[in-house]
């Protein structure tokens, strides 16, 4: 028979998407939302119902907790005297589990994944998936997914079930809990969202010194599209005299210098502590 899934938040942001990408899959799924606006969504978006927590857990082969980071290890530990040895626990964010936050049950498989969303240099050619930033709708996207606990035969499910919720998948990669927290919150969000936000305040910074908000967008988004593609290797170049002269004397003046102790394991867990 095929597994069972009991997909829990399945009303929410990411529930939905999750729910409209197992439709037509071979799994069973079995949607459980607490929320009457989740369940008017998912009724709503996709015509489904869903169960109560009882229900769908009976039998359960998958419990996916597609709820927010803060709620990971409250649900986990409810639900965990009524899973049955050898169900899958697959979250999707590394925070939680990094922390700690799952119950201590050896005979429970523990599976995360998470998508990379959709790259900014792509060959996607129709209007849908140039627009698909999140990903998990038209645009490709690659995926990782770590086995955190439970038996090596258990990565094949984890890992077809990652390709199915966040489909179209162009690369699967495989790594452990830590170097998920790394990419995330470390690379993702602490390094690179932070730096975006900085650059959106700067742009910003010149519209108040009187350049026009709109010539501002274009060229801070034209230069991040070129010197990105340089910097990242997706087409042959180099940088200007002068644009090496103004990195280097502009790094130190925007960037501590032991910034990269943002990867440093004690940070990466401090940062998720706050998260969850």
């Amino acid at each position: 028979m095929n597994p069972k899934i009991a997909l829990f938040g399945a009303g929410g942001k990411m529930g939905v998407r999750l729910s409209k990408n197992l439709l037509n899959s071979r799994f069973r799924v079995a949607h459980v939302e607490p929320g009457a606006a989740g369940q008017q969504r998912l009724h709503d978006e996709l015509g489904l119902s869903v169960v109560s927590t009882d229900e769908a857990l009976q039998d359960a082969d998958v419990v996916i907790l597609a709820v927010p980071d803060n709620l990971i290890g409250k649900i986990s530990h409810q639900i965990e005297p009524q899973l049955k040895p050898g169900t899958m626990v697959m979250v999707l964010d590394a925070a939680a589990p990094f922390a700690g936050h799952l119950p201590q049950r050896e005979d429970l498989t523990y599976f995360v994944a998470h998508p990379c969303h959709p790259p900014i240099y792509n060959n996607e050619t129709t209007e849908a998936a140039r627009k698909d930033y999140f990903g998990g709708g038209f645009a490709k996207q690659s995926i990782t997914s770590a086995l955190m606990q439970g038996p090596e035969s258990a990565f094949d499910l984890g890992e077809e079930l990652a390709k199915t919720i966040y489909a179209p998948v162009l690369n699967s990669y495989r790594l452990t809990v830590e170097q998920m927290a790394l990419l995330e919150p470390g690379l993702s969000e602490t390094v690179c969202a932070t730096l975006l936000d900085v650059m959106r305040e700067a742009m910003d910074e010149t519209v108040r010194r009187g350049v026009p908000a709109e010539c501002a967008r274009d060229f801070l988004l034209g230069h991040m599209n070129i010197l990105a593609a340089v910097i990242f290797k997706e087409v042959p170049g180099a940088f200007s005299d002068a644009c090496n002269k103004a990195i280097t004397f502009g790094k130190p003046r925007l960037m501590r210098d032991d910034w990269i102790k943002v990867f440093e394991r004690d940070e990466i867990a401090e940062s998720i502590r706050r998260i969850t």
